[in-house]
């Protein structure tokens, strides 16, 4: 799991959210309003949801965009709880929370490298990103 993820609330701006993600180098910000969280937005959503669409960056709210149904698990959930959300679900990443509030998240790459870092996808992860 990575602790302290990024996170913008509901009225932050698309173009916030872009910057975030490029300047913490990660794929994902999780979507608050009042610190609960709300939803969930990747780089893919920036793409297909705002860019595609010939929206504003600058003027897009996060709350116009994000994905609101969203899976989470508590923090004392199990690396195979974890991975079987996942293949249940096919999702990439999982908000952990706890009190309604995100504490952390877990990305597909993490499990990788956590059950099988020779794996393809394990040294993938693990590498440092590209810049």
């Amino acid at each position: 799991m990575t602790r302290n993820p990024a996170t913008l609330d509901s009225e932050a701006t698309v173009a916030e959210a872009a910057r975030l993600m490029r300047d913490r180098d990660i794929g994902d910000v999780l979507v608050t309003d009042s610190g609960a969280i709300r939803g969930i937005v990747t780089d893919r959503d920036l793409v297909v949801r705002v860019l595609a669409d010939g929206r504003d960056p600058a003027a897009t709210r996060l709350a116009d965009i994000a994905s609101e149904e969203i899976e989470s698990l508590p923090p004392t959930a199990s690396v195979k709880e974890a991975v079987d959300l996942m293949m249940k679900r096919a999702l990439r990443r999982i908000p952990v929370v706890e009190h309604d509030r995100p504490v952390g998240i877990v990305a597909i790459g993490d499990l990788a490298v956590d059950r099988d870092s020779k794996s393809a996808l394990g040294q993938i992860s693990a590498a440092d990103p590209n810049r």
